[in-house]
């Protein structure tokens, strides 16, 4: 997928931009507060998604303007396509000319992996965050797994609830009728994440070894010490039927569940030591680069569409040789990357230069 033309008119401090993007990459420099990131926003917007910033459709309207207004011409299932936001209160869109029924609807048509500094709390924060990750990723090149995840969080929902009310209707046998269902689910989302980890692991082994030059180990895993990798279906079902059985006590004292996928962790080391407890901010940020570009690589081998790459504040904490791979070494990716340092400019050797100031695009 190539982005060949985006046009956004009161989209944040935004008044009106109209711009041609390079093929390669693409680096909009600019102080602060300039509009640098309300550019990757907008882009963001056409994968059918909300903002990445977690903004509501009404905080992305102009202050003082009615409507903001998207248009994206860009080629992807082997011909070129348009498609068109306005935002209101929410958000419609059109592609080709032709309502859709939901921005949703975009979704798998126009792919993208976004990186924010937000994004560093996936190695910094709770696991939480990382089955987050994991999860969001797996809905893009599995959607069945959107269905598998759902069915596992209701029935979770309705053994929570069963536990929270123990003391007041104690029920044995709806006890082992949720056990048995949440167990089959819990399979069902084990194997699933375990299946993607494994297609995500050497792809960004590969990114890594590349930002850090082969100084580093980089390794990922999902809770690798219960031996997952090992283990058959079947194997995983009774391990779970077991957990539950054994966690039975606790999760009434709890009034909650509390062994499940629910709880889980991706383990992300580097060199040996736990990225999270141990990286430096360089190293944390470098992990989850790599982690962001296999997200991309598996969704082109999965569907066949190249995802664009938005890298947003990327260059801070990253030394000159990370920068370098970053805008030299990702070949055959559209990317595009902010940066505040004009400096970070000098080492692209092959791209598109933009500067955005109050909300206005010039090219370099």
């Amino acid at each position: 997928m190539i982005v060949r033309q985006v046009k956004a008119a009161d989209v944040r401090n935004m008044t009106f931009v109209d711009w041609q993007p390079g093929e390669r990459v693409n680096v909009i420099f600019g102080q602060n507060a300039q509009g640098k990131t309300n550019l990757l926003e907008g882009l963001w917007l056409f994968t059918g998604g909300k903002s990445f910033r977690g903004a509501k459709d009404s905080e992305l309207v102009r202050l003082g303007a009615r409507e903001a207004r998207l248009q994206c011409r860009f080629d992807a299932e082997g011909r070129e396509q348009t498609a068109e936001i306005r935002i209101e209160k929410r958000r419609r869109a059109t592609l080709n000319g032709v309502a859709l029924s939901s921005p949703t609807k975009l979704t798998g048509l126009f792919g993208a992996v976004v990186f924010s500094p937000d994004h560093l709390m996936m190695i910094k924060g709770s696991p939480e965050l990382r089955r987050r990750f994991i999860d969001a990723a797996l809905c893009q090149v599995s959607p069945s797994y959107i269905q598998t995840y759902s069915e596992y969080m209701h029935i979770l929902t309705q053994r929570n609830a069963l536990l929270k009310d123990w003391y007041r209707f104690a029920d044995d046998g709806q006890l082992e009728a949720w056990n048995a269902r949440l167990t089959e689910a819990a399979t069902d989302v084990v194997l699933a994440r375990c299946r993607y980890c494994d297609l995500l692991r050497e792809k960004a082994i590969a990114v890594y070894d590349g930002l850090s030059g082969g100084k580093e180990r980089f390794s990922i895993g999902y809770e690798t010490e219960k031996g997952y990798a090992a283990m058959t279906r079947e194997q995983i079902t009774a391990y779970w039927a077991q957990a539950l059985e054994q966690s039975r006590r606790a999760d009434i004292s709890a009034g909650f569940s509390t062994v499940g996928p629910h709880r889980e962790d991706l383990t992300v080391e580097i060199s040996d030591l736990s990225a999270r407890h141990f990286g430096s901010q360089g190293q944390q940020r470098s992990a989850v680069l790599a982690l962001k570009m296999a997200e991309a690589a598996v969704l082109r081998e999965r569907t066949g569409e190249q995802p664009i790459i938005l890298l947003d504040d990327v260059m801070s904490e990253l030394d000159e040789s990370r920068q370098d791979y970053l805008m030299n070494h990702l070949d055959g990716w559209q990317v595009f990357i902010t940066c505040c340092d004009p400096s970070a400019i000098g080492r692209l050797s092959d791209g598109s230069v933009f500067k955005m100031e109050n909300g206005s695009l010039q090219q370099v």
